[in-house]
């Protein structure tokens, strides 16, 4: 393709190329190997149309991350609003969560490995998403140990923490060659997440 070609490219068009390429490319080589220039001429676009749309190649990580997350909280609130008890709610949301990383797993592998590079007003907007997600999941934890649906005797501050950092820690510890898929291990560690925290009266 030539220059002229890539500048062709309609903008919406383009974004969505760079966001595919750097993602391959940040999978394959790591974030900090992989150059801009790779990434132009992976995605097939003009270095304009990259700076167009992030400024930097810090930018261009952290709003990969931050569209998922923001996917992810939206999934969220709508199962957290929705109907039926705060046990069922639960279970459908952290069952969409590994639905949804299992979707995305090359990306949010990307970001788990690199996120500790990211500082600055980037970390910042990142921790502030993460923060309402976390809000809303430990919210309808509450709701449950309010109704005797789950045990009250840890707080739900802990339950929140403990298994969405889990959540996070599993690239460094899965392998898709391994027993069982990212669906299968996600069946097991919604089943062994619920029977922690469900009320021994349940």
């Amino acid at each position: 393709m030539t220059e002229q070609d890539r500048a062709r490219v309609p903008r919406g068009e383009a974004r969505d190329r760079i966001v595919a390429a750097a993602t391959e490319l940040f999978g394959r080589y790591g974030y900090e190997a992989t150059t801009t220039r790779q990434i132009v001429e992976a995605a097939q676009v003009t270095k304009g149309a990259m700076y167009h749309w992030f400024s930097s190649k810090e930018e261009l990580l952290t709003s990969i991350y931050r569209e998922l997350l923001a996917e992810q909280t939206g999934r969220l609130q709508a199962i957290s609003a929705g109907p039926g008890p705060a046990d069922v709610r639960l279970h459908l949301a952290v069952t969409d969560l590994f639905a949804h990383m299992d979707d995305h797993a090359e990306a949010l592998t990307v970001w788990a490995r690199s996120m500790h590079l990211v500082a600055g007003e980037h970390a910042s907007a990142v921790r502030a998403e993460r923060r309402r997600y976390q809000h809303l999941f430990q919210d309808l934890v509450e709701e449950g140990q309010k109704t005797g649906a789950f045990r009250d005797d840890v707080l739900a501050t802990v339950v929140t923490n403990t298994f969405l950092s889990g959540i996070v820690q599993i690239y460094r510890w899965f392998s898709p060659d391994g027993p069982l898929t990212r669906r299968e291990l996600g069946e097991q560690m919604v089943a062994l997440f619920l029977d922690g925290v469900r009320s021994s009266a349940e």
